[in-house]
């Protein structure tokens, strides 16, 4: 049910949204990129009164923002049908991690009418993907849910940090942006370029950053978020639906943009490695480790290992892997053999590690050939005597 209290809200910030600059009358926004699909969802919610509709993304769909504001619309556009509304945002998250997890969070859930994704900022500001890393991740999503659910419609929206914001001014495209676009357009998925929408209105002077709200936005600048998101779908929405319509599975292209995409990532239980001496799966006691900790993973097993551990092994079929971890202050580097190779390191420790158990996805080895391959992996010693960047906390293998 959706409490009154919470719509009135949203009709009101929403229509403060408008009043900031939305364009009036016929001519479509340049920033609402309606490509194919959209049809299948309308059916479902429309004739069989149900519909689940699902929000991959990081800390920008978790919170309280431009997520409950589409769910409340949606559910005021189709009053009579029962709704379940999935939050799949976790804080900090990328693409990669996106289309590893989308098995786990997302598609275990059953049948997905409609799902949104949203990506472009971690993957700029958190990750800070190459080209291709954005590629990956991007395309391991959608070419995933084409390949799982055909008949799933999807909308990307890309939100907008200062410095993306800085490149749009200059009239550049964010490179995150860039190639996730790349993608969309091989998929013919709708997108809402909600980034340069911010820019446009700035430019104009019907908006500040700071009504926006930065870069997690405000109620006004989630506002502004769904509102390009009705734009897009009324707009696909807008004549009646013909009679006997009925849903069509959408169209996958032969061929991957990289044939080395995420598109058959999934996550494998650290559960099942072999554990040498030190390594334990367990949930650990967090209030005993230094650095703060998200309720995200509370009662999570992770194995975790520290300075004297010995090896982890395990064996995948496929042609990339890595881990799925926490790193936090006291994370340490990883040396990974790959099929008796030689051991390399990957180094756990991300910038934002200094006082949280940060999730992240590091991968150990891509574009491998097609087959099975043996993981062997162990704690590398740290210089000297210290006890610091020392430890692994891993949540998940991952394996495309």
């Amino acid at each position: 049910m959706i409490k009154l209290t919470r719509t009135v809200f949203f009709v009101t910030v929403f229509l403060f949204a408008l009043g900031l600059g939305q364009t009036a009358g016929a001519e479509a926004n340049r920033n609402v990129k309606l490509r194919g699909g959209l049809q299948n969802s309308r059916i479902q919610f429309e004739q069989k009164k149900t519909g689940r509709v699902a929000f991959i993304g990081g800390s920008i769909t978790q919170m309280d923002g431009y997520r409950p504001m589409v769910s409340d619309w949606l559910q005021a556009r189709f009053p009579g049908t029962k709704f379940e509304f999935i939050n799949a945002g976790i804080s900090s998250t990328d693409s990669q991690t996106g289309a590893f997890r989308l098995g786990d969070h997302v598609l275990a859930k059953g049948r997905i009418d409609l799902l949104f994704v949203e990506f472009a900022v971690n993957d700029d500001q958190d990750a800070r993907h190459s080209r291709r890393g954005c590629i990956l991740g991007m395309e391991g999503i959608i070419r995933q849910m084409r390949l799982r659910q055909s008949l799933c419609d999807l909308v990307v929206t890309h939100f907008v940090n200062p410095p993306m914001l800085e490149q749009i001014q200059s009239g550049q495209v964010p490179p995150s942006i860039e190639a996730h676009e790349d993608v969309l357009r091989h998929y013919n998925v709708s997108s809402v370029y909600l980034a340069r929408e911010v820019a446009d209105r700035i430019a104009t002077g019907k908006l500040t950053w700071a009504q926006y709200g930065g870069t997690h936005p405000k109620p006004a600048g989630n506002a502004v978020a769904a509102g390009l998101i009705d734009e897009l779908l009324s707009r696909r929405w807008a004549k009646p639906l013909p009679a006997g319509a009925a849903k069509g599975a959408m169209l996958l292209p032969a061929k991957p943009l990289d044939a080395a995409s995420f598109f058959n990532g999934r996550f494998l239980s650290p559960g099942l490695a072999k554990r040498g001496d030190g390594w334990a799966w367990h949930v650990p006691e967090w209030k005993e480790i230094p650095g703060s900790f998200r309720e995200t993973f509370a009662g999570l097993k992770l194995l975790c290992g520290g300075r004297a551990s010995g090896e982890v092994s395990f064996e995948f079929e496929g042609r990339a892997v890595g881990a799925y971890v926490l790193a936090g202050p006291d994370a340490g580097v990883l040396e990974v053999s790959v099929d008796g190779g030689e051991y390399r390191p990957t180094n756990l420790y991300h910038r934002h590690s200094r006082g949280l158990h940060y999730p992240r996805t590091v991968i150990f080895a891509t574009d491998l050939a097609a087959g099975k391959h043996a993981i062997r992996l162990r704690l590398a010693k740290p210089p000297g005597d210290g006890a610091k960047s020392t430890a692994a906390r891993i949540l998940q293998f991952v394996v495309n």
